[in-house]
């Protein structure tokens, strides 16, 4: 299981990664009500993030999604019913983990899913250009979603897949909470006097990464009132245990969740004794999957981070 998953976040690190080399700017809570899309007489058209206009007959009833803050995205939108076909990880809503699985996050069973002939598949734009292509021979329309960079970029995801669903306004409606829970967090740290040095983990030694610029979840730890002590580093950065020590941290934040006992791993770590954070016991273990989404419940992640980092502002 901790290959399988340490394999996802290595795979997400290099999705989130290319782009942001490729990607513009124009790009919580979810719920399984069933909306109705307003009815469609004639067919519509919707671009994708390669560039290509796909188009629908009518509004999709049937839905394979290959990632899961996708998956949550459509929930959100009231959609999460019509949905035939996930990925391993998805679990969230809780409805989502009793849907059919027809991928890894790596590799999805492209004959299954010309079996279940979906109105529509939920793809992103990355790994083997030619994956997709049996889909698309087959006739199925592939909608592809270039993973989220930053709060903006999930904003336009959630716009595209509402059209797509044909809930536009329900999708506006959903940015509109979101925006509306990261002000309110946003208000309540007006009065901090300097930021907390926070080191945030993603992957345990001996294999240790962190988050750094030009990523969603920087602009979510900044959005919730902390210095990412490795902000100046691009992308998803491997460190050393020394890198680590040198910057030395207030907190610590963690949302590895695959290990035994991981924030007592990391108060173990030779030399980490002298770091502030260890010191003062400011080490926490976090959602991984809340943090990591670039979905519906980023409002949801800042307020975690803040609430963790602030708590006695949240009082």
């Amino acid at each position: 299981m901790k290959k399988k998953y340490l394999l996802s976040i290595l795979t997400m690190i290099i999705m989130i990664v290319f782009a942001a080399g490729c990607q513009s700017n124009e790009k919580s809570t979810a719920t399984a009500n069933p909306q109705k899309p307003a009815a469609k007489t004639t067919s519509y058209s919707v671009t994708d993030d390669r560039g290509k206009k796909i188009t629908f007959k009518k509004v999709p009833e049937k839905i394979v999604s290959l990632q899961p803050s996708n998956t949550e995205i459509l929930f959100a939108l009231g959609a999460g019913n019509k949905i035939i076909g996930v990925t391993d990880f998805d679990n969230y809503p809780k409805e989502a983990s009793k849907i059919e699985r027809v991928s890894d996050s790596v590799k999805m069973n492209a004959e299954r899913i010309i079996e279940l002939k979906p109105d529509v598949v939920l793809a992103y734009t990355i790994g083997d250009k030619n994956a997709l292509k049996p889909l698309e021979d087959a006739d199925i329309p592939v909608f592809v979603i270039q993973s989220a960079t930053t709060i903006e970029d999930v904003y336009g995801d959630i716009a595209q897949i509402a059209e797509v669903m044909g809930v536009k306004e329900k999708g506006e409606q959903l940015v509109e909470e979101i925006q509306s829970q990261v002000k309110h967090v946003e208000e309540k740290l007006q009065g901090i006097e300097k930021q907390k040095r926070v080191y945030f983990e993603i992957s345990p030694s001996p294999d240790i990464y962190t988050t750094g610029k030009n990523t969603f979840q920087q602009e979510i730890l900044q959005k919730a009132g902390v210095e990412n002590v490795f902000a100046k580093q691009e992308g998803w950065v491997k460190l050393s245990e020394e890198d680590v020590v040198k910057q030395n941290p207030e907190i610590i934040v963690t949302t590895v969740n695959y290990t035994k006992d991981p924030i007592g791993e990391i108060k173990a770590r030779k030399g980490w004794k002298t770091i502030n954070a260890i010191q003062k016991n400011n080490v926490y273990q976090l959602d991984p999957d809340i943090l990591s989404r670039p979905g519906p419940r980023i409002g949801e992640a800042v307020e975690l981070v803040a609430k963790t980092v602030y708590p006695e502002l949240f009082k």
